[in-house]
């Protein structure tokens, strides 16, 4: 029976020559992922479940990154439940700060991710890792708990979309603008428990980043992982970082998928996501004159180097609107030390905006941004709900970093020919 890429890795891990969607499968993971939020409450069921040691300390990866440094008293109680069980585990993946940086962006750099692998985080971002040639998905902090026990995990194999990317992408278009055209075509459920999987002579065009940016978002479709076949530029990435042989699982010709969707990337315009949902896309023409409080350029989304060189294009010789708060925070610190060889923080700090320590921070409306009320914010992070970065009041509108630079600029949602 033909498969998907996204149902051969699954097959792999569970020891079965094929399976199909909506068959329930117990595979064997290569990673499986918390953060300091949904850390402890995994540790937790852990310790519930009567767990003593993990299946493999090799293969746990705990990442402190939402709110640290530590903001506050309760989340400096997490991150020590978190220090706590990594040092009785003896765990060989626990990143604290001076050596953290947010989780989607700090696992690959690390090497701990890879073409072939099964990966499961307490995290919905973890679909990051497909841009490797990975099944990775998010899973609530029980299942978390239930890897670090077993090392196995259970799953519904899912159906799968097809996207057939064509075409170069044109000045001033990136991943984020691509992702969002995908979201606003087929919604916030338009690819709901499905995989996302992309392909095309397009994505020979797309950097690693840009893969990244768009697996990211595939949990704001609906998705339960996104997906690019492994190239030449996936295996130059995973070259000196990658810790095991990759293993390469391609589509079959003849493989099912419930929708097949064609995008010219040549067609595409800067594209952002209005307040309150990821697929209220819109396009320059429909923005209006949309005047701004804030800009924040980073998070596992667009946090990585190729982003903010993007701002740096932007931001370079020029200074934010007064009254424009614009704060940049680079994933990681190999990202931030390879900001300040190249001289972006200084552009960056000369043209008006703060540079933040790696953290997911105001992403999530935790700290280093929140917004206060009837506030607005142009932000290259991956949600803008109700509440999202501040009071309940307040706007997100989703974008490019290049976006995100030419608004702070401008004081007001723009594009980077019209500053």
């Amino acid at each position: 029976m033909a498969m998907t890429m996204s149902q051969k890795i699954l097959a792999a891990h569970a020891g079965l020559e094929q399976v199909k969607a909506g068959q329930l499968i117990d595979a064997e993971l290569d990673l499986v992922l918390a953060n300091d939020i949904t850390g402890p409450v995994g540790i937790k069921e852990f310790e519930k479940a009567g767990g003593k040691k993990v299946k493999d300390k090799g293969k746990v990866a705990l990442v402190m990154d939402h709110f640290v440094p530590n903001k506050d008293i309760k989340s400096a109680q997490q991150c020590k439940l978190c220090r706590d069980f990594a040092a009785e585990q003896n765990l060989e993946n626990f990143f604290d700060v001076g050596e953290m940086g947010i989780e989607h962006a700090l696992l690959p750099e690390k090497g701990l991710v890879g073409a072939g692998d099964l990966v499961i985080g307490a995290d919905s971002h973890t679909c990051t890792y497909g841009a490797l040639g990975a099944f990775s998905t998010g899973v609530g902090s029980t299942d978390m708990a239930a890897g670090m026990l077993s090392g196995r995990c259970w799953f519904k194999v899912p159906s799968a979309l097809k996207f057939v990317f064509k075409g170069k992408p044109a000045k001033y278009i990136s991943g984020k603008d691509i992702i969002l055209h995908i979201i606003g075509m087929i919604g916030v459920d338009g690819a709901l428990y499905k995989s996302m999987e992309f392909f095309g002579d397009g994505v020979k065009h797309l950097t690693m980043d840009d893969r990244f940016t768009i697996c990211n978002m595939a949990i704001e479709a609906g998705a339960k992982n996104g997906i690019f076949p492994v190239d030449a530029q996936t295996l130059e990435y995973m070259n000196g970082r990658f810790k095991r042989s990759p293993r390469i699982y391609m589509a079959d010709n003849d493989a099912e998928y419930d929708d097949e969707y064609e995008i010219d990337l040549s067609a595409l315009k800067p594209t952002v996501a209005f307040p309150h949902l990821p697929e209220n896309t819109r396009t320059p023409e429909e923005w209006g004159n949309i005047q701004i409080d804030q800009v924040v350029i980073g998070s596992c989304t667009n946090g990585r180097i190729s982003d903010l060189r993007m701002a740096a294009k932007v931001l370079k010789g020029r200074h934010v609107k007064k009254g424009v708060r614009t704060i940049i925070i680079p994933a990681t610190n190999e990202i931030y030390l390879q900001a300040v060889k190249e001289g972006l923080v200084e552009t960056f700090i000369k043209a008006g905006a703060v540079v933040s320590t790696p953290t997911c921070g105001p992403c999530l409306g935790g700290y280093m941004g929140i917004l206060a009320e009837n506030e607005k914010c142009v932000s290259t992070t991956n949600r803008n709900f109700v509440g999202r970065m501040g009071h309940v009041s307040s706007e997100v509108y989703l974008a490019s970093p290049y976006v995100a630079a030419a608004s702070a600029v401008a004081g007001r949602l723009a594009t980077p020919d019209e500053i």
